[in-house]
């Protein structure tokens, strides 16, 4: 691989009142460049993004006091991403979460896709949306919009499909992300955003005093392998149960409870509906009780993946130049449920030429404005 060029080549005029500022940040092995773009609105709000994976590298956003901090996790060099591909920021598809034993039919005819995941596919497979470099087809100081054409038989899945990444700040907080996609013959599809957020700051320590709203009354439960068994389980009475909030972590640690054992952790989907919403409904909140931060995330996607960082294992040195370690972060992914494409009863990951495939997911960062944590 050739060096990396962090930070080093300006592609435009950094300050200039309303400039799109970007970069290059690095190589790929075969000579491909990676770029970052940094997005900015009045309120200072600041995110960046990277090509590889159409990623969301970093967000700052205030806190109580109206002190910045990057709230999101990333690695601190390309090497390093290059090295252990974590899904950091990353959109991930053709399809995200699991399909079990790389293997799904459509339309009567079978298809396989590469297991990365033990005897699963997890976020597309090998080569997903996550490793490959979109181009960027907009880029303005607030907003920009990257695209990706993977074609027919791409890691296995039918149709040529195009894909559109939509990164902006829309102001009063906001962070929207909507991904679409096209096809020219059918296939499926379910994308979704994989950031790593931890409101206390990347690199802070845990997350898992943060406390969670999830507006989901049931689970999708999963086997071994963390594929849905097929049933639809209440939260009721179950550690599952985010309905009120609490601490992430405040039921890690019950050893009675198989479903966290077998992902240590949450790493679970949440039934907010059995369809997809006629418009964006609030599903999740979270609130750091440090920063005082609170973010809220609102969908139209019937699922919502929560996983809660369990397998960050100490290896990994982030932006702020710490280690990052299980529990520093959460993830919310708004999406379609897990291996849909062989449930039925799941309803249907299926897109056909003509139609669009589109998930918008709106995260939003206000403040409590209350009093500070005790240290």
């Amino acid at each position: 691989m050739s060096g990396l060029v962090l930070g080093a080549l300006a592609l435009a005029t950094a300050g200039a009142v309303g400039a799109q500022e970007r970069a290059v940040v690095g190589t790929l092995p075969d000579g491909t460049k990676v770029e970052s773009i940094t997005l900015r609105d009045s309120s200072g709000m600041q995110a960046q993004l990277w090509t590889l994976g159409a990623a969301l590298h970093a967000l700052q956003v205030p806190d109580r006091d109206g002190k910045f901090a990057d709230v999101v996790l990333a690695d601190a060099t390309l090497d390093a991403t290059l090295a252990k591909p974590q899904y950091f920021g990353t959109v991930v598809g053709r399809f995200a979460n699991r399909i079990a034993k790389g293997t799904f039919t459509l339309d009567g005819k079978s298809y396989t896709i590469p297991t990365n995941d033990g005897p699963n596919t997890l976020h597309g497979g090998t080569r997903g949306f996550d490793k490959v470099v979109w181009d960027v087809v907009e880029a303005r100081p607030d907003r920009a919009t990257l695209r990706y054409v993977s074609p027919d038989g791409d890691q296995g899945y039918p149709g040529k499909l195009t894909v559109t990444a939509s990164y902006a700040l829309e102001g009063d907080g906001k962070l929207a992300i909507e991904y679409r996609a096209t096809t020219d013959a059918p296939t499926i599809v379910n994308l979704s955003n994989h950031a790593y957020w931890n409101l206390s700051g990347e690199g802070s320590g845990t997350a898992m005093d943060h406390e969670l709203t999830i507006d989901a009354d049931a689970y999708t439960p999963v086997d071994e392998t963390l594929i849905p068994t097929g049933e639809v389980t209440s939260v009721a009475g179950t550690v599952f149960d985010f309905r009120t909030p609490k601490p992430i972590g405040r039921d890690l640690r019950t050893g009675s409870e198989p479903q966290l054992l077998r992902g240590r952790g949450y790493d679970h989907n949440w039934v907010v509906s059995r369809a997809i919403a006629k418009a964006p409904r609030e599903v999740a909140r979270v609130h750091d009780p440090r920063s005082g931060r609170v973010l809220t995330l609102t969908s139209a996607q019937p699922g919502l993946q929560f996983y809660s960082g369990n397998f960050l294992d100490g290896t990994t040195v982030g932006k702020s130049g710490r280690v990052y370690r299980q529990g520093d972060a959460f993830v919310l992914e708004p999406q379609l449920f897990p291996d849909t494409p062989n449930q039925p009863a799941f309803g249907s990951a299926r897109l056909v030429p003509g139609k669009q495939y589109v998930n918008r997911m709106v995260y939003r960062f206000t403040t409590d404005q209350g009093a500070r944590a005790t240290p």
